[in-house]
């Protein structure tokens, strides 16, 4: 099932249909907020909790992710739930930024573009295993906006890989892999994901025309 934040701007340019990451659900602080900040804007957004969570939320039991095929075949479902009327983006917070990405290669869905809030280019600590292969297979626009610290894939370690095909990028101010900055930064987690919500809205409006 989709909660939909409905866009109260008319008319409405498109939907979202966002996926989380792999430890917290659809009801995350980050994932309700986006959804609003983004929804506000003109994008009509959908969230959704994979399978494993919808279990670990009905046992209060933590559980791992499923595998790649696994959370693929029940995105693509999702999707069938999407409004038939409007463009439509898909995307999600690390992990789901990187199923959505996968899933764009494959969709019998018309997929308007993808976007990634914290890519999980690697494992922390271990640039050399990358998960950029099916970059090049992406057949419509791919934003990924990334936190500069992000230890899934620093500003500086990004400028020097070699990837089949580089998505466009908006990097958060001193952000971490949930965009959040250092105290000692001067910048705030609300700043940049409010200007990671705007960045997201501008992609897709411009995506659409």
């Amino acid at each position: 099932m989709i909660e939909w934040f409905k866009s109260k701007v008319q008319p409405t340019k498109a939907q979202f249909i966002f996926a989380h990451g792999a430890g917290a659900g659809s009801d995350s602080d980050f994932m309700q907020h986006m959804a609003k900040l983004i929804s506000e804007q003109g994008i009509d957004v959908g969230l959704f909790d994979f399978e494993y969570m919808q279990i670990a939320k009905q046992t209060n039991k933590r559980r791992p992710p499923e595998r790649a095929p696994k959370l693929l075949a029940y995105y693509e479902q999702i999707l069938t739930q999407a409004q038939p009327n409007l463009p439509l983006f898909i995307g999600g917070k690390s992990m789901g930024g990187r199923m959505a990405s996968m899933l764009a290669c494959s969709s019998a869905h018309t997929i308007a573009g993808v976007l990634a809030f914290g890519y999980p280019f690697h494992p922390p600590g271990k640039p050399e295993k990358l998960r950029t292969e099916h970059f090049a297979d992406i057949p419509c626009p791919f934003l990924v906006l990334q936190g500069e610290r992000d230890t899934f894939g620093t500003r500086e370690e990004l400028k020097s890989m070699l990837m089949p095909k580089q998505p466009e990028y908006v990097w958060l101010n001193d952000g971490d892999h949930s965009l959040k900055p250092r105290k000692k930064s001067g910048f705030t987690e609300q700043q940049n994901r409010e200007a990671a919500a705007l960045a997201a809205v501008e992609f897709m409006k411009n995506t659409v025309g």
